[in-house]
């Protein structure tokens, strides 16, 4: 599927009167952070520019964001990067990382990948972001990746080790990136720790966060055998009545997601009293995004992970 028909499925509006979750109505300081950057953070998946830097290599829109993942890990097999992203089947990962791999390299890839998402920030945020702001909140975001616990977080320790943007706007992305990636390694590492396999985890998410049950997950790839055999289990284990969560099931989602919140207290606590104006100029910077265009509307989609 190329970026077009992507964006034609998922560039939509959540339904007329579909509630916001009610973790977003209080959130923590780590998921509130979380929800201010992920706009920034998924710049490079989701501009046009990125997609058009490499029409060349005629790789697929899954295959540019799988290989343009997975390359901060450097020139590893398939099957391992496959295994960080967790939530997705892991053969059609490997299979779009290998496809990827033989159409450009890793060198080429990440340096495209880089002029392309800082020139679409540029466009979308250089009218509403003050030099002097940016310097602030970059500052802020560096001093909580270098503080962050890199241990058992691949994807997080691959951004961080990448070469840090000499533009001020690239720096401010990158460090959200990395910051994402941290979040995103140790949510896997909760849901592991809570004995969930990932197409449950998926299930679990969607359903919490208010997707309809296959509205979330589906994206994922798994088998429809595995899918049923999921959902037999969460039913069995009373965390699933039907097409929704029990009182058991939200509890078990909501005890993974203060797992996750506490494996981000390094990033918390290097932020201190910056968090708030960090999180609310980032918040701006990525509804900008957002009304632009480079991310999809839908605040379920800003909500996942």
């Amino acid at each position: 599927m190329q970026y077009a028909a992507v964006r034609a499925a998922l560039f939509t509006e959540a339904p007329a009167g579909t509630p916001h979750p009610a973790f977003a109505e209080q959130p923590s300081p780590a998921r509130r952070l979380r929800d201010a950057f992920e706009p920034i953070a998924m710049h490079q998946v989701w501009t046009e520019a990125v997609h058009t830097a490499l029409a060349g290599t005629g790789l697929p829109f899954f295959a540019i964001y799988a290989w343009g993942r997975a390359a901060v890990l450097g020139d590893v097999d398939p099957t391992v990067a496959a295994a960080t992203f967790a939530v997705f089947d892991t053969e059609p990962v490997a299979g779009a990382i290998r496809a990827g791999q033989a159409a450009i390299g890793r060198s080429e890839l990440l340096a495209t990948m880089d002029r392309a998402t800082i020139g679409s920030l540029h466009a979308v945020l250089d009218p509403i972001v003050g030099p002097a702001e940016l310097a602030e909140v970059t500052a802020a975001l560096e001093d909580a990746v270098a503080a962050a616990d890199g241990a058992g977080r691949p994807l997080f320790c691959g951004v961080r080790a990448l070469e840090r943007p000499a533009d001020p706007l690239g720096a401010m992305w990158r460090a959200c990136h990395a910051l994402r990636e941290h979040r995103g390694d140790s949510h896997v590492a909760a849901f592991v720790a809570a004995g969930l396999d990932p197409v449950r985890m998926n299930i679990l998410t969607e359903l919490w966060i208010g997707y309809p049950l296959g509205g979330y997950s589906a994206s994922r790839r798994w088998p429809a055998a595995r899918t049923d055999a999921a959902l037999e289990r969460l039913r069995c284990d009373g965390l699933l009545d039907g097409d929704g969560l029990t009182t058991l099931g939200r509890t078990v989602r909501d005890e993974i997601e203060a797992a996750t919140d506490r494996a981000q207290d390094s990033v918390v606590e290097a932020l201190g009293d910056r968090l708030t104006p960090v999180a609310d100029a980032l918040g701006r910077w990525s509804d900008a995004c957002v009304a632009a265009g480079v991310f999809p509307p839908d605040f379920r989609k800003r909500y996942a992970g």
